[in-house]
């Protein structure tokens, strides 16, 4: 059952159920889920930032001490951890809707938004900070070009998708805000 935002900013009915970001490296997904839930009125959690707390250790030193594979399993019962509390606003990592029990429990509790982004914007973006593991091992556009190719398919079962361009966020939160007054739950 959907209930009304306590939010004054958005009048809008949202489901009750935790908002998902996923998307690719740089399509915003911290920074637009930080805005979005100040404007819905909900708390906004970071799956990486959590994921830190959890283990002591910072994303980058968690993936070179234990890999991929390990730092995924701790990543899925953060993210289902998160998804058993209330609604809030959940910004994930980029592989994090890759890995299949993940994705199905997200799209089981919770409402899946991709943001989308342009490959420049994704570039630009991810060149502010050097935290990123995977862009670590060659040229940062083939990678992104390359996740793009391999994940875009998945990120495309997101319940919904929104453009996330090189304009300022508060245009990728209205349409985030505008797609979810529209959003009819088909499950």
């Amino acid at each position: 059952m959907p209930r009304k935002s306590t939010s004054s900013a958005a009048s809008l009915l949202l489901p009750n159920k935790t908002i998902v970001l996923i998307g690719l490296m740089g399509a915003g997904k911290s920074t637009v889920g930080r805005r979005l839930a100040s404007h819905i009125g909900r708390s906004f959690k970071d799956a990486d930032t959590e994921i830190e707390k959890a283990s002591g250790m910072n994303v980058s030193d968690y993936f070179s001490t234990y890999g991929e594979p390990a730092f995924r399993e701790g990543e899925a019962r953060v993210i289902e951890r998160l998804l058993e509390g209330p609604p809030i606003v959940l910004a994930t990592g980029g592989g994090a809707f890759m890995t299949e029990t993940t994705r199905n429990l997200i799209q089981e509790k919770a409402l899946s938004i991709w943001l989308k982004a342009d490959i420049d914007v994704l570039v630009q973006r991810t060149a502010k900070r050097d935290t990123r593991p995977l862009l670590k091992q060659g040229n940062p556009r083939d990678i992104l070009d390359k996740l793009m190719a391999e994940r875009g398919p998945v990120y495309a079962q997101a319940h919904i998708s929104v453009e996330s361009s090189d304009k300022p966020h508060k245009i990728t939160v209205d349409r985030i805000v505008s797609a979810l007054a529209t959003y009819e739950d088909r499950s």
